[in-house]
């Protein structure tokens, strides 16, 4: 079910963006990255930060290696950027976001033309604790926060959370 369409200012060419909650990855779209929506009993989002022109906060997640699946990605990302262990099968598949170019790529785009962000959930049981990026993340902190929106304000994953 698509709870959203929208465009984002990184990808390069015209494109809509579909927010979906789905129970498998859409025909036809590779995945590229996965990511986790963490919540604890607080109510609270665990997101992570890279200090690094055009990021900020951001939930934990990327780039799917290759022979990788996308909970084992998520998995992976999560305990690298922000210290928390989970196994994958703890992981539940909510959604994500479809993209589809609507004109052909430039040469140097390095993703297909129809790519899904694959997003998990995971709830922490109990309040949350003190988290750390591995010492080798791009990630300098992770911090359990009350309001995702307020430090993700445009960020396309906000109807996702706290699904």
């Amino acid at each position: 079910m698509v709870i959203d369409t929208l465009t984002v200012p990184w990808v390069p060419v015209p494109h809509r963006m579909d927010v979906m909650l789905c129970a498998d990855i859409p025909r036809g779209y590779g995945v590229t990255s996965a990511f986790v929506l963490v919540s604890d009993a607080a109510g609270r989002t665990l997101l992570t930060h890279v200090d690094r022109p055009g990021r900020g906060w951001e939930v934990p997640g990327g780039h799917v290696d290759p022979g990788e699946s996308p909970v084992t990605t998520a998995a992976r990302e999560l305990a690298e950027e922000t210290g928390l262990s989970v196994p994958p099968e703890r992981l539940a598949f909510l959604g994500g976001l479809r993209i589809t170019l609507l004109t052909p790529p430039p040469p140097d785009y390095r993703y297909p033309a129809q790519a899904f962000l694959a997003f998990f959930t995971y709830r922490q049981e109990g309040v949350g604790a003190s988290t750390h990026p591995h010492p080798e993340s791009e990630c300098d902190r992770a911090e359990w926060v009350d309001d995702p929106a307020r430090r993700c304000p445009d960020a396309p994953w906000l109807p996702l959370a706290g699904r």
